[in-house]
Parts: C-alpha cells; sequence; structure tokens
C-alpha cells in the first residue's frame, strides 16, 4: 500500500494549527512576564543574601506559620516550596491534560518529538550527573537536579535578549517543559517519599475522589473547589508524599476539551485565571526564598571542583543540550518526518541549550535531596544558578547569531493585512481572504493612480511657459 504524502513528508517543528498558535501566544505571553518576575525575584534573593542584611534574610525564611495540630506548622521557606508550588503544579497539570486531549500529545505521531526530546533531555543530564560523581567519589543522591527546565526563566531570557523565536520553536520549548514537568514530579514522588503515612495518604486519595465526581456533576463555585483543594493538600502534605503531587493530580482532573457550546473548557477557562497567580506570584515567591544562598570567590570556586555540585553544572550546560538535541535527531531518524524547512539544526541545538535552564524545579530536588546537609544543599544551589547562567549565556549566544532569521519568520507569521484578526499566513486556503485582499490592493492601486495623475499635472504645469 503506498503511503500517503503526509506521512513521508511530516514536517518537525513546522508551523502551528492557529488554535495551537493561539494558545501558545497567550501561554508564552503570561510565562514571559512570570519569568521576569522570577529573574527579579532571584536577584533580590540573592543580594539579600549576600549583604549586611543576611541575618534578616535567614530570620524571615524560617518564621514558622500555622496550625502544629494539623502538622502544618511550617516555616516561610517551606510554606513556598510546599504550598505556593502546589499552584505551579496544578498549572503544570492542567497544561499537560490540554496537550493530552486537544494539543500536540493527543497525536501519538506529532508527540514522538516533544516526549523523546525531553525524556533524553531527562536521562543525560542524570547520567552526566552520576558520572561526574562516581568519578570524582561524590553522593548519587543528587541525580536528579539537573533534570528539570524552567519555562518561566527561559522565556525571561527570551525577552531580555529580545529575539523573536517562531512560534514553532516556542511551542516546542513549551511542550518540552510540560512533559519535563510531570517526569518531574514522578521523580519527586517516588524517589523523595522517605516515608508514608497511609491513613492520610487514604484521606487524600478520596478527597481527589470527591474533587473528580463534583467536577463530573457539572458543582461550580470556588468556595467549593478551593477549600476542598487545601484539604486535599493538607492530607498530602502529612501522608509524607510531596505535597505539590496533590497539585497536578487536581489539575490532570479538569476537563480540558470543550463541550457543544462552549468557547473554552472548564481547565482552560481556570487555566487562564490561575496561571498569572503562578508565574505572578507563587514561582517568585519561591525563587525569593530558595535562592537565597551566599556567593563568594571561594563559593564559585567550590561548585567547579566538589563532584555534586560540578555534576548539576554539567547536567544542565551540556546533559541538557545534547540529550534533548540527540532526542530530536533520533525522532528524525527513526520516523520519516523531516525538519522544517525554515529552521536548521544548529536552532535546534539553541533551544536545547536554552532548556538548560533549570531554575524552580531544580532548586526544589535540590533541596530534597539534600535536605539532611543544610551546606550541601546551598551548594547546589549556588551549582543550579551557576548552571543556569551558563546555558542562557550559551543560548543566547547562539540563537543572537540567527536573530536575524527568526525576526523575519515571526513577522511572516504574524503578518494580518487585511486586520481580520488571523495571520494572513493562516488563510492562504481562504477565498474569502483573497477577495478582501484583492479589494485592499484595488482601493491601493486607485490612491497610486490618483496621486500618479496629481504627480502628472503638477509637473505639466511646472514644464510651461513662464
Amino acid at each position: 500500500m503506498a503511503t500517503t504524502p503526509s506521512a513521508n513528508n511530516r514536517k518537525l517543528l513546522g508551523r502551528l494549527s492557529l488554535p495551537e498558535r493561539n494558545f501558545v501566544a497567550e501561554a508564552l505571553r503570561t510565562e514571559t512576564v512570570g519569568g521576569v518576575l522570577l529573574l527579579v525575584a532571584a536577584v533580590a534573593a540573592l543580594v539579600w543574601a549576600n549583604t549586611p542584611l543576611r541575618d534578616s534574610y535567614a530570620s524571615v525564611s524560617h518564621v514558622h506559620l500555622g496550625p502544629s495540630a494539623l502538622g502544618l506548622n511550617l516555616s516561610v521557606q517551606h510554606w513556598a516550596a510546599d504550598g505556593l508550588l502546589a499552584v505551579f503544579f496544578f498549572v503544570a497539570g492542567i497544561e499537560l491534560k490540554r496537550e493530552l486531549v486537544a494539543g500536540d500529545l493527543r497525536d501519538p505521531k506529532a508527540a514522538i518529538l516533544p516526549v523523546v526530546a525531553a525524556v533524553c533531555g531527562m536521562a543525560v543530564p542524570a547520567v552526566v550527573y552520576a558520572l561526574t560523581n562516581a568519578i570524582g567519589g561524590g553522593s548519587l543522591g543528587g541525580w536528579a537536579v539537573p533534570t528539570a527546565t524552567d519555562i518561566a526563566f527561559a522565556l525571561a531570557v527570551l525577552a531580555v535578549i529580545g529575539t523573536s523565536l517562531p512560534s514553532a520553536l516556542r511551542a516546542f520549548l513549551l511542550t518540552l517543559a510540560v512533559v519535563d514537568d510531570l517526569f518531574a514530579i514522578l521523580i519527586i514522588a517516588i524517589f523523595f517519599t522517605d516515608h508514608i503515612d497511609f491513613g492520610a495518604l487514604g484521606g487524600a486519595v478520596v478527597g481527589l475522589g470527591v474533587f473528580w465526581v463534583l467536577l463530573r456533576k457539572g458543582v461550580r463555585g470556588w468556595y467549593v473547589y478551593v477549600p476542598l483543594a487545601l484539604v486535599i493538600w493538607g492530607l498530602m502534605y502529612n501522608s509524607g508524599v510531596h505535597a505539590t503531587i496533590s497539585g497536578v493530580a487536581m489539575g490532570l482532573m479538569l476537563r480540558c476539551h470543550p463541550h457543544e457550546g462552549e468557547e473554552h473548557s472548564p481547565g482552560e477557562h481556570i487555566e487562564h485565571l490561575v496561571r498569572p497567580l503562578s508565574a505572578g506570584l507563587a514561582v517568585p515567591l519561591f525563587a525569593l526564598f530558595s535562592a537565597g544562598v551566599v556567593v563568594s570567590g571561594g563559593a564559585i570556586g567550590d561548585v567547579f571542583t566538589r563532584p555534586e555540585t560540578l555534576g548539576v553544572v554539567l547536567g544542565l550546560v551540556v546533559g541538557k543540550a545534547v540529550g534533548i538535541f540527540g532526542g530530536t535527531w533520533l525522532a528524525t531518524r527513526f520516523t520519516r518526518a523531516s525538519l522544517s524547512e525554515d529552521l536548521v539544526w544548529p536552532d535546534v541545538f539553541a533551544v536545547a541549550s536554552l532548556a538548560g535552564i533549570g531554575f524552580t524545579v531544580s532548586l526544589l530536588i535540590g533541596e530534597l535531596a539534600f535536605k539532611d546537609d543544610p551546606v550541601l544543599t546551598d551548594e547546589v544551589k549556588a551549582a543550579v544558578l551557576i548552571g543556569s547562567l551558563i546555558a542562557a549565556v550559551l543560548a543566547t549566544t547562539l540563537l543572537k547569531v540567527r536573530n536575524a532569521k527568526y525576526r523575519a519568520l515571526y513577522e511572516a507569521e504574524e503578518l494580518d493585512e487585511d486586520s481580520d484578526g488571523i495571520p494572513d499566513i493562516y488563510e492562504q486556503n481562504n477565498p474569502a481572504y483573497h477577495l478582501r485582499m484583492a479589494q485592499i490592493y484595488e482601493r491601493k492601486a486607485a490612491e497610486h493612480r490618483r496621486l500618479a495623475e496629481v504627480a502628472a499635472g503638477a509637473s505639466e504645469e511646472n514644464d510651461g511657459p513662464a
């Protein structure tokens, strides 16, 4: 049986569909703003922790709040990591659900690229970390630290350097981060759960069941779901399983495909409401109370000499770039797909390098991996910051080389000459679009004829007898 042209000519990193393009544009706009706030919070934490005010940073971070009777008398830093990041993972759960039912991941053929790239982009950094520590005699406990990508931080770097990546590359980065978050959640749940209180875990599971039933019954009202979500979160925390797991579980339960007559699904609507809270408040506050490590010449030197910290840096800078690039190449090598003709392989490597910015989840995993060694925890945090900075500089350099090409692609994607709100590139098969453009060109031609006649008349007057 002959294969169809589409099977033979399927393009990787090709133009997105219009609905996907619109969704990605809105999501990335919010994440970019959140990423800038994240950068500000990280810098503020470093300044606060490296000035004469450093004692107040430690004091505020370790202030305890919450009811002891419920097992929730936690430090401010703890609330930021376990409480606020549950909001971040809730949004990640909705993103993943939407990708699975309405986005690129619903089509197994289209899902191959980001999934393989993300898996390789997590496996290779872990291997790089393990090899570095096996050779250097360090601890293998931090193998998961360099596996995560921080989409908000990466987009903030793009915003700062002014690179106009085409939507396909931005969507690739976003989908990579979504799959990345899923595996990071699994890693946290499986490898960083020391003990389990089955009573509390059972209560959390019952709460999630009630949450699911209420959603299926169409019950509405934040006053129902927010208190229930807090109860589920509290039970999950007391169970010993990391509390952020409750956030992603609830996100995955939301319906993310619209029914007839709905403009947006409930999941998309809630994500639109909660994403600004996650990107603009939860993640920056986590960064403020997690990124405040003491940085000195000696400390920076230790990052490159201690195997645990060197493994984190190499994992983020080398492992991420090689893993994602290699996974993408493998996806094209063993399928019938080919890279979009608008892009070249160095573009993929540049984006892969950008994915080496592993901030939020890497800091969280670092805290979990070395929680019994506060000194090493701070050193690993410094390694995450330095590795992310090196990855950002490397990606900036690589992306700037091709920025003129990216800008041309981006402008072509955004061009809307008929001002109907839909980029022209998506209307090339629409007869109504061409009729509108014909009318626009006719009006322009008529105006040019009029101007030509005016200019010719003026010329004749000037050439006449004095």
